[in-house]
């Protein structure tokens, strides 16, 4: 009699021998069923390659793997106490037991799910997504912010009185946020870069007057190399509260060309200009005649607007169609004696009685 408990415990389950079985039987079927549903996500991960797009599959994959024996132990064991009801210490040993795994669990299965979520998002490469470091700062972001929710959940479980340590988080939030406000804004400015995607690494954009080839996206600056070479480097906050024109996002590019022709030009010329510039637009390979029309009358022309476009992305090819098309422009409207026009004034004068006399009326002898 130096020691009762063990005889107590083996009493009751001689006395819940039946109840025990029945109980360990669904538990080890809920266990097994656990253990499939696990080796099923882990083969879903394993299957998932690094170029195939995460879909809805391996977001569940990651999440039926992460299903930890420590959960699939207590939850057994849980399963037996409901059958057979053990001894009130060893039921709320039990209970404590399950509060604590399901938690945890739950907490481990919202992580993988936001996780796979943002990856199905944004791609799970970091040289993919450009922003390595900011889906890292999200990974601890999540985590953290879980595990925290699922330890107050336990003690609050356990009766012990959370509101002045949610108090005490609040504040100590609150002072954070603000003493480091510049460093968040910038921050959720990378993070609105990652899942709204306005420009990736190697994409060419303009802002302002600014036209650079985007080089580094990091947490709190965009590097870009700017055409004229040197390094523009903009806070993210401050790039976004741009207008940005993402020249690298699009199948063609659209050019105008403004030129102006003499006043000396018949009608029935300037009714020929049309045909005679789309014939030179498609003559250059990858170019689409758009329009072609007369914008106006310039005090020294007549100005016309040519638009076409090119179906390449790359600058310097564009800059070379381009230029070919002002070179047949130029051969062709010489070809029909067609002359562009030229800044020139003319001067009045007026004679004596005040009447306006041309240039060559008023000259000597004229």
């Amino acid at each position: 009699m130096k020691n009762p408990q063990p005889l107590a415990v083996f009493d009751w389950l001689v006395v819940n021998r039946d109840q025990v079985m029945i109980g360990s039987l669904v538990a080890l079927g809920l266990v097994g069923l656990m253990l499939i549903a696990r080796t099923i996500g882990q083969r879903m991960v394993a299957s998932e390659s690094e170029a195939d797009h995460i879909g809805w599959k391996s977001v569940v994959g990651r999440v039926l793997a992460r299903t930890t024996i420590f959960f699939m132990v207590v939850a057994a064991i849980d399963m037996v106490a409901a059958y057979a009801a053990p001894p009130p210490r060893a039921q709320h040993l039990v209970d404590v037991a399950f509060i604590i795994a399901v938690t945890l669990q739950g907490a481990i299965w919202a992580r993988e799910l936001i996780l796979g979520m943002i990856a199905r998002r944004v791609g799970d490469d970091p040289g993919e997504t450009t922003l390595g470091n900011a889906t890292s700062i999200i990974r601890v972001l999540v985590s953290v912010a879980l595990f925290a929710l699922a330890i107050i959940v336990i003690l609050d479980n356990l009766g012990v009185n959370v509101t002045a340590l949610i108090a005490g988080l609040g504040i100590g939030g609150i002072a954070i946020g603000l003493a480091a406000q510049g460093i968040f804004s910038d921050l959720f400015a990378a993070l609105a870069i990652l899942f709204d995607r306005p420009f990736r690494r190697g994409d060419t954009i303009r802002f302002d007057k600014t036209i650079a080839r985007v080089e580094r996206i990091g947490l709190k600056t965009t590097r870009m190399r700017a055409l004229s070479g040197e390094q523009v480097i903009m806070a993210n906050t401050k790039l976004l509260e741009r207008e940005i024109h993402n020249l690298a996002d699009g199948r063609s590019r659209r050019t105008i060309l403004v030129f102006g022709l003499a006043y000396t030009t018949s009608p029935e010329t300037l009714a020929r200009v049309a045909a005679i510039a789309q014939a030179a637009v498609e003559g250059c390979k990858g170019c689409k005649f758009i329009r072609l029309a007369m914008t106006g009358f310039a005090p020294s022309s007549i100005d016309h607007e040519l638009i076409f476009e090119n179906r390449t992305l790359d600058a310097d090819r564009l800059a070379a169609d381009r230029s070919a098309i002002m070179l047949s422009l130029i051969t062709r409207f010489a070809q029909e004696k067609i002359a562009f026009a030229l800044p020139a004034q003319i001067a009045f004068t007026a004679a004596p009685d005040g009447t306006l006399l041309m240039p060559a009326d008023a000259a000597p002898g004229g």
